[in-house]
């Protein structure tokens, strides 16, 4: 049987602030982080990647992964509110998080990286796609699977 979510109406009201909070950072990318890779992949006509300071670059990803990250923990324990799927989900962040960054700058550090696997390990790392990724998963796990 389909058990539902129980989310009162503050708890709505919280992930919409959030939601908007993570469609502002989608809105206001060009000021507030250092990317010279969203013109260069918005234009979409370059065979080399454009020159950049990696460690300004590392910073601006760095902190819009934290934003993305806090934005998304607090919709996960609003929705779930259980402190094992907070902890993990914080964990898989945190490991996903290395992970991408050390692909990343090994890639871009290549002489001719592959743009397409720069452009979607960057994407993981700028876009909330873990909270697309999780919410479903821990959904199932928790309300679906017998």
């Amino acid at each position: 049987m389909l058990k539902k979510l129980r989310l009162s109406v503050i708890d709505i009201i919280v992930i919409v602030i959030m939601l908007a909070g993570l469609v502002c950072i989608r809105i206001f990318q060009e000021q507030l982080f250092y990317d010279p890779l969203i013109a260069f992949f918005k234009l979409g006509r370059g065979k080399v990647l454009p020159p950049f300071d990696k460690m300004r670059l590392f910073y601006g990803l760095a902190f819009r992964y934290l934003l993305n990250t806090v934005f998304s923990l607090i919709i996960i324990w609003i929705i779930f509110k259980n402190y094992q799927v907070f902890k993990l989900s914080a964990i898989l962040y945190i490991v996903l998080f290395v992970l991408l960054c050390v692909a990343f700058f090994i890639i871009t550090s290549t002489p001719y990286p592959d743009l397409l696997l720069v452009f979607y390990v960057r994407r993981f790392l700028i876009q909330p796609l873990l909270l697309l990724l999780f919410v479903p998963a821990f959904y199932y796990q928790r309300y679906i699977k017998p």
